[in-house]
């Protein structure tokens, strides 16, 4: 019978705040293309922010922009380390557009941030029902979850899953490493 052993002594997965997120498209041009290209730049400087902030009050957005805007200033509260806004904005895009993947995979990486990892692991499953533009992101996500409740084949599954949908991320890969299957 094979078993799954976790390699002992090695540091279990983290999440750093730099991993990348999913961001929604923008169609167009001005302020909420710009919050768009920050949040894919990964720059979640305050002019960003003010840009993002500045979207919903200069611009007239269709429904799409205006959940990809809250979408995307998200992910740039949650590069600069405020969970709390972040979720917020999770929130009002899932309130306009419930069926928003991209809104559920960010909003599950701030559950997994700040320690409700129930609540995540319930959030990547419905970012990958809905077809997330990141299912390896999710998959990872899931992996951090299942192996802190102590499910470890689920994990490896998991990890393996995320390094198959991205092989060139590096992250699945690297903690594949720490796993021993007999």
């Amino acid at each position: 019978m094979k078993s799954l052993v976790f390699a002992a002594g090695i540091a279990a997965l983290a999440l750093p705040l730099s991993t990348a997120q999913a961001a929604i498209v923008t169609v167009g041009s001005g302020l909420a293309r710009s919050c768009y290209e920050a949040s894919e730049e990964r720059n979640p400087s305050q002019v960003n922010i003010d840009a993002c902030n500045r979207a919903f009050t200069e611009q007239a957005l269709d429904r799409h922009d205006e959940v990809a805007t809250h979408v995307n200033r998200g992910i740039l509260y949650y590069l600069a380390g405020n969970m709390a806004a972040a979720s917020y904005d999770y929130d009002q895009a899932l309130a306009l557009d419930p069926n928003q993947a991209e809104a559920w995979l960010n909003k599950a990486m701030v559950a997994l941030r700040t320690g409700d990892r129930r609540a995540a692991a319930s959030m990547f499953d419905k970012a990958l029902e809905l077809r997330t533009a990141r299912p390896a992101l999710a998959y990872y996500g899931k992996a951090i979850v299942n192996e802190d409740a102590g499910n470890l084949r689920e994990a490896y599954e998991d990890l393996l899953k995320a390094r198959a949908l991205e092989p060139r991320w590096s992250a699945p890969a690297d903690e594949l490493k720490r796993y021993m299957v007999r």
